[in-house]
């Protein structure tokens, strides 16, 4: 099928604006329909409008996988009671000082990682929320794990400044294969730039010929 690249807001930063698990991709509410229509017909997944927070970063302020969503400490009730009829999961604000979510936690359906900025509370509601095993853990010397990690059931794209071991141990956390690559032209936080499943991925239209070459073979597509 190949990797489609893609703006949203005239922005290849798509991962802040979008959040995808197998059968839903929550998407910012007054997205234009043909571009809603092509991100979902390219993932095989349905759209679920929403906002978190009243704010349309939808993939910075949360963490999903196929048994729950962590959204921000800022989603409001309207929010959230949305998200949970159109997906019917588990929907759960972050007990945490921090807001974005999307940042702190990366999850698929096998394994999740959290910051180290995440209390034992906070690690508690992820393993309940979204149903895995969860492994606090840097990225390197960064804290910010779900900037830096891409993850589906079928692999992960990490932050392409580690070394084989740690890019060994992060894959063998999550239950894939994962490998390092960059997004849109060299940024190194690849969820910025990337939303994806198992069965395809659609990355920043600045992504170069190089960068989808490792993207697809990180993710299986």
């Amino acid at each position: 099928m190949g990797l489609h690249l893609i703006d949203i807001y005239r922005s290849p930063n798509i991962g802040i604006f979008m959040r995808a698990n197998e059968k839903h991709l929550l998407v910012p509410k007054g997205l234009a329909q043909t571009k809603s229509d092509k991100l979902c017909e390219s993932l095989h997944v349905s759209a679920v409008p929403t906002s978190i927070g009243e704010s349309r970063l939808i993939g910075a302020l949360s963490a999903m996988n196929s048994n729950g969503v962590l959204v921000s400490r800022l989603a409001e009730d309207g929010e959230i009671g949305e998200i949970k009829a159109a997906t019917g999961l588990n929907v759960s604000r972050l007990d945490s000082r921090f807001t974005a979510v999307g940042n702190l936690v990366v999850a698929n359906d096998r394994g999740a990682l959290a910051s180290p900025l995440l209390d034992s509370r906070a690690l508690s509601q992820v393993r309940d929320v979204l149903g895995t095993e969860v492994e606090r853990t840097p990225i390197g010397e960064y804290h910010q794990v779900g900037s830096l990690v891409v993850a589906t059931n079928g692999g992960a794209a990490v932050y392409p400044g580690l070394d084989e071991k740690d890019v060994g141990r992060i894959g063998s956390m999550l239950g894939v294969d994962a490998y390092p690559t960059s997004v849109n032209r060299g940024v190194p936080y690849v969820a910025s730039g990337i939303v994806a499943n198992s069965k395809n991925a659609v990355v920043g239209s600045q992504t170069t010929g190089p960068e989808l070459v490792f993207i697809t073979r990180a993710l299986s597509v």
